[in-house]
């Protein structure tokens, strides 16, 4: 346990190290091009706790296997060994982590799940599956925390090797709604879920700034039953991989 403890702090501060040299990056443009061609096919799925994003990143992949494609499902954080002791750390110890700190912790995450989980398998040409990306911290730790966009951004490139998703599927829910369905969970909450509906409404509304002009973003209407979200995304999928020349089917 101490050398993963150590491990998380050794990642953070060399994250930290990078957000100090943002400035250099102030005048260029905050997605960089690829230094290397795509290979894979990388889904991101996002949204608010409770809108259904874990329920359909399984359904989405079993419906695409059916059709003969391999996928990996994962999810951040936790999608490898080290993601997994950093997400109990920010879901169950928030006030020994202070909010910039929770997003390096998160950004060290990315980018073990990058190198360990996550670019693997697009070089097979897997289709990756991730509950929740990049854009998860840029709403709960830039929107809902007030941290800096542009930094959070930068490090997020850094942490990805400047892979960006090529579909994002946005599952947008009221904050009633998803409250509602947390609630009925009966589970132990996470900091998050605790949070109170002001943090709930910044990230809600950062999500909707932030996919507003994105053309590889669709949004998926959460409230719908769990069948009829899934319908919803493998119609989505199935045309955004049709029209992908990146991708490559496995035979």
């Amino acid at each position: 346990m101490f050398s993963v403890k150590r491990s998380i702090t050794t990642l953070s501060l060399a994250v930290l190290t990078l957000s100090g040299a943002n400035a250099l990056y102030a005048n260029q443009k905050t997605e960089l091009e690829p230094i290397m061609e795509k290979k894979g096919f990388l889904i991101a799925i996002e949204g608010i706790d409770g809108s259904g994003k874990t329920t359909l990143s399984t359904k989405l992949a079993q419906a695409l296997e059916q059709q003969g494609i391999t996928t990996l499902v994962t999810k951040e954080p936790g999608g490898s060994k080290l993601g997994k002791e950093i997400r109990e750390i920010v879901h169950t110890q928030k006030d020994l982590v202070c909010d910039k700190a929770e997003f390096l912790l998160f950004a060290a995450d990315r980018a073990q799940h990058f190198h360990e989980e996550v670019m693997p398998a697009l070089e097979q040409g897997t289709v990756v599956i991730s509950d929740r990306l990049s854009d998860s911290s840029l709403a709960y730790q830039g929107f809902g925390r007030g941290l800096d966009c542009q930094i959070i951004a930068t490090i997020n490139t850094w942490a990805m090797n400047e892979r960006k998703p090529d579909l994002v599927l946005y599952v947008k829910i009221d904050i009633e709604t998803a409250i509602k369905r947390i609630t009925q969970r009966n589970l132990k909450l996470t900091s998050f879920e605790q949070e109170k509906r002001e943090f709930w409404e910044k990230v809600s509304n950062g999500f909707d700034q932030l996919f507003a002009d994105r053309t590889e973003v669709v949004v998926i209407d959460g409230s719908l039953a769990p069948d009829d979200v899934c319908q919803q995304a493998v119609h989505q999928t199935l045309a955004k991989l049709n029209m992908s020349s990146a991708y490559s089917k496995k035979t």
